[in-house]
């Protein structure tokens, strides 16, 4: 697997994100060439899991994404493959780890609220005033670059 640079996928992904598209997609199509798709099927598939998976705010969008690329990369298609599940599992739970650690919390509920957001179950109007306003970007950068991370350790 070829080194990626961290530096442009952050920015695409930052790109994609003030471009109007969720989190989760944000994440996940700037990561869509490695996954194999094309940035409409990688934007398509992740379309649901913005606004915390459908607008409920649940576990931040960004994450979803990411775990979209890392399974994408380093998943199993044989239902019997308990190692190949483990390993999965062990690095996915070491990226949310990272991410908690660094913002305390998944849940997008919570990490709008530690900005004075209460966030509808309804998307939001891409304004300049939503972007000034939200974290999201942050979040987008941060699971971005973790990716690029943990996919260039796997190179080495």
């Amino acid at each position: 697997m070829q080194i990626i640079n961290k530096q442009s996928k952050i920015d695409k992904a930052r790109d994609l994100f003030l471009g109007g598209y969720n989190c989760a997609q944000s994440v996940f199509a700037a990561y869509a060439q490695e996954a194999g798709l094309t940035e409409s099927q990688a934007l398509k598939l992740s379309s649901g899991f913005g606004g915390g998976i459908g607008g409920m705010r649940n576990v931040c969008g960004a994450i979803t994404g990411m775990m979209m690329v890392v399974g994408a990369h380093g998943g199993y298609d044989d239902a019997a493959d308990m190692q190949g599940k483990k390993h999965l599992y062990a690095a996915e739970q070491a990226l949310v780890a990272k991410f908690e650690a660094d913002f305390e919390t998944i849940e997008c509920r919570e990490l709008l609220k530690r900005n004075h957001i209460v966030a509808s179950g309804e998307p939001s109007e891409r304004t300049p005033e939503y972007y000034k306003q939200r974290p999201c970007a942050r979040y987008v950068e941060t699971c971005a670059g973790m990716i690029a991370d943990e996919l260039n350790e796997k190179a080495e």
